[in-house]
């Protein structure tokens, strides 16, 4: 018996310090495991390094944020901006030029390393990516016949209008929210979006309204105006990171913060909006509720 008993208490003994082990190593997997994960997360900021060069997505379609000037030369808020950070981050800046709906997935599947063309930080795709600090604040409108407002005074007089967008954008989300049918471009110039409500073959745009102002004022000649009345969805706009890239993502925040204190970011917003568009806008803004953002 007193064999036995003993043969128990050394079992009790190896069963413990097993149990010990176990924990010790399982808590040597969930460090390792924690490092694994930063490691990723590090690993593109370490190739964009690597590379001296940061790869941008961006459309060249949107007027006052990325497009072609005179010179045919890239410019606009968006690009200028992203050219100034890579600038501070001693790197080199290469624009990918792609159509919104491409956009996105190029920045998941490593084919750019970041987006920058106007894009509203939501909480869905928040999800999905990582976003910087906004650059940008504004809030949606609409482009309408001057003629008559397109049959438009409010956003339910949407149902059933035909409305110009991305197939993926937010704006276009708004117009199927209201009723109307989008109308799906590829990436087309404003001039393709705004000759269509002119001559009736849609009936609106809705936009931001920066991007809308200018598009407007570029096209004088068109039936086309600026809804004088409808201010909607307050947005902010970011760069689009790929998900965890957490150390990519402190780098351009810490630039943007500096930018943002050192005159830059309204300088630029200033420059290409006449406004200064890095500042949240005064005035009322109509939410909209239901919108599965």
């Amino acid at each position: 018996m007193r064999k036995f008993n003993l043969y128990l208490i050394l079992i009790a003994i190896i069963a413990v310090l097993s149990a010990c082990g176990t924990t010790e190593k399982s808590e040597e997997t969930e460090n390792h495991g924690g490092n694994a994960a930063e490691e990723a997360a590090d690993e593109r900021w370490e190739q964009i390094q690597d590379a001296g060069e940061l790869v941008v997505g961006t459309s060249g379609t949107l007027i006052g944020a990325s497009f072609y000037d005179e010179d045919d030369e890239l410019t606009g808020y968006d690009v200028e901006v992203l050219r100034e950070i890579a600038a501070r981050l001693d790197l080199d800046v290469r624009f990918e030029i792609m159509g919104i709906d491409s956009m996105l997935p190029a920045v998941q599947s490593g084919r750019i390393d970041v987006a920058a063309n106007d894009i509203e930080a939501t909480d869905k795709r928040k999800e999905e990516f990582n976003f910087s600090e906004p650059y940008k604040y504004s809030y949606s409108t609409m482009a309408v016949r001057e003629s008559d407002n397109s049959g438009i005074e409010t956003l339910e007089d949407l149902e059933g209008k035909k409305a110009g967008g991305g197939a993926t954008t937010i704006y276009s989300q708004i117009a199927e929210h209201f009723g109307a049918e989008v109308i799906t471009y590829g990436n087309a110039p404003n001039e393709a979006y705004l000759s269509d409500i002119s001559n009736a073959r849609t009936d609106v745009v809705i936009n931001d309204y920066y991007l809308t102002k200018f598009g407007v004022a570029a096209f004088p000649d068109f039936d086309l105006h600026l809804h004088p009345t409808l201010k909607f969805h307050p947005t902010e706009q970011a760069v689009v990171i790929p998900k965890d890239a957490n150390q990519l993502t402190e780098e351009i925040n810490r630039t943007l913060n500096e930018m943002r204190e050192d005159g830059t970011l309204s300088e630029l917003a200033v420059k290409f909006y006449e406004e200064d568009a890095s500042v949240p806008p005064e005035g009322e803004i109509e939410e909209i509720d239901g919108l599965d953002l």
